[in-house]
């Protein structure tokens, strides 16, 4: 078990026995760590901003209080996604650091399978300039899947001239720049990265074909539009 799913883990286990308290030496061995280990993990959660408290004495341990907690949230990974970016864009204002603590509670009670999946998606999502968009169409639960899973898309695009054609992409990930959302992927029609405007998208099917590996062509366009990582 990795640090993060053993946190996920701790806090699972505290809540369950709520309010009775667990002691570190039964942490520890519930856990294969050290004493040592699970301190510093539950001192890492209360610092994050959890209310485990600890009582001296032979009957005492760390005891969480359920009331002020979160339990696990059924959310989808677009769905935990869409917190992550709604609290990113809070960076520039006086709640950036709430933002972020709170973005970081969410993802902590998240179920292992979709936390795994949010993480992952939340790699291919990038800002391109300082200032955000007014608004955009949404993000379809098809861009997102295909961006998971790496299946090709097939698309009807209106271009800015009123051009309509139909395509097959491989998507490498979303832009938010100043005019809105963009998937940005490998276009078969013109063999190169392009981005495709979310809201001149007018149809948008998946396929069950794998993309090919295009990380460096990914890279280089990230660079060349010196973009940024949006949930970092």
């Amino acid at each position: 078990m990795n640090r993060t799913d053993r946190l996920y883990a701790l806090v699972e286990e505290l809540r369950a026995v709520a309010p009775r308290p667990r002691s570190a030496p039964w942490l520890a061995r519930r856990f294969e760590v050290s004493v040592r280990t699970v301190e510093r993990d539950l001192d890492a959660l209360r610092q994050s901003g959890l209310p485990i408290r600890s009582e001296a004495g032979r009957a005492g341990g760390y005891s969480l209080d359920r009331d002020r907690t979160l339990p696990p949230v059924a959310l989808t990974a677009a769905e935990a996604l869409a917190i992550s970016v709604a609290l990113r864009a809070a960076a520039s204002t006086a709640f950036a650091a709430a933002a972020r603590r709170a973005g970081q509670k969410v993802l902590a009670v998240l179920p292992a399978d979709a936390r795994e999946r949010e993480e992952a998606l939340a790699r291919r999502v990038y800002r391109v300039g300082d200032h955000l968009p007014d608004g955009s169409a949404g993000v379809s639960e098809a861009v997102v899947e295909a961006l998971i899973s790496g299946r090709v898309l097939r698309l009807t695009y209106s271009d800015r001239v009123g051009a309509v054609t139909t395509r097959a992409v491989e998507p490498l990930g979303l832009l938010w720049g100043p005019q809105g959302w963009y998937l940005a992927a490998w276009c078969r029609l013109r063999s190169a990265v392009r981005g495709f405007q979310l809201d001149r998208i007018t149809s948008l099917e998946p396929s069950g074909e794998r993309v090919a590996p295009r990380e460096s062509h990914w890279m280089a366009e990230l660079r060349r539009l010196d973009a940024e990582p949006f949930t970092a």
